[in-house]
C-alpha cells in the first residue's frame, strides 16, 4: 500500500468507470470509486485528494453519475465527509453498502444523492436489523434510498418476504430491487420468482425482479 496524505484517509483499490452490475442503477455508467479489501492493492487517499481525483476523472468520460462501493465504504465515512466538504459533485452520487453501519451515515448525507443497500441474507438477525436501520436512516434524511435483495443457494420465499415486509414498515419509500439466484450450468432463473414477486408487490408495490450484469461488462 503506498501512502500520500495524513488527516483521514481511506484505501482506495480503484477509481475508474465502469458499468454497474447491480441495484437500481444497474446498465448505468458510472464513475466507480472502490474501497480496497483487506490485503488488497491500494492507495492511501485523504479526503482533498480523493476529491481532485474524482474531480478530475469524472470530466474525462461520459458518466451517469457516480458510485461509492468496493469494501465497507462506510469505515472511511470521515474521509468521505471531507471529500465532500472539498468538492459538489455535478452528476448523482450513489454510496453502495451493506447498511451495517447506519450510524456513520449522518457523515455522508450531505454528499450523495441515493444509498444502495445490497443485501446478501446473511444468518444472523442483526445484519437485517442494521440494514433496516440504514435504509430508515435514508428516508429519515430524505434521502433516495434502494434495497437490492441477493438471495443465496438456500435462501427461502420466506427470508426474502421477511425483508420485504421489515423494509416496507422501516421505510415505505424504498426501491427494492431482486436479483434472483441462478441454478444449473445455464443460470436459469426459477419459476417461483414469478410467483415471489407478485407476493411481494401485494405488500410493497415499488418492488422489482432484475438481473446481474455479470463481469467484465458489469462491475461491483
Amino acid at each position: 500500500m503506498t501512502q500520500r496524505s495524513s488527516g483521514p484517509t481511506a484505501a482506495i483499490a480503484g477509481i475508474s468507470p465502469g458499468v454497474q452490475s447491480h441495484g437500481i442503477w444497474a446498465g448505468r455508467r458510472q464513475l466507480f470509486v472502490r474501497f480496497a479489501a483487506e490485503a488488497e492493492t491500494a492507495v492511501l487517499y485523504s479526503g482533498e485528494m480523493l476529491a481532485k481525483q474524482i474531480d478530475r476523472a469524472a470530466g474525462q468520460t461520459p458518466l451517469h453519475s457516480i458510485c461509492f462501493g468496493g469494501r465497507d465504504p462506510l469505515a472511511s465515512s470521515a474521509m468521505i465527509s471531507a471529500a465532500f466538504q472539498q468538492w459538489k459533485a455535478p452528476i448523482p452520487v450513489m454510496l453502495d453498502c451493506d447498511g451495517q453501519r447506519p450510524e456513520s451515515l449522518a457523515e455522508v448525507f450531505s454528499g450523495i444523492t441515493l444509498l444502495q443497500v445490497t443485501f446478501e441474507f446473511a444468518d444472523a438477525p442483526a445484519v437485517a436489523d442494521r440494514a433496516l436501520a440504514s435504509l430508515g436512516s435514508a428516508a429519515h434524511a430524505g434521502k433516495e434510498h434502494a434495497a437490492v435483495l441477493a438471495p443465496r443457494e438456500g435462501t427461502s420465499d420466506g427470508q426474502i418476504m421477511r425483508f420485504v415486509e421489515q423494509a416496507h414498515a422501516a421505510a415505505p419509500g424504498t426501491s427494492i430491487i431482486i436479483h434472483p439466484w441462478l441454478s444449473g450450468e445455464r443460470g436459469t432463473v426459477d419459476r417461483r420468482y414469478a410467483s415471489l414477486l407478485e407476493r411481494a408487490m401485494a405488500i410493497h408495490r415499488d418492488t422489482r425482479l432484475a438481473m446481474r450484469i455479470p463481469g467484465p461488462v458489469g462491475v461491483r
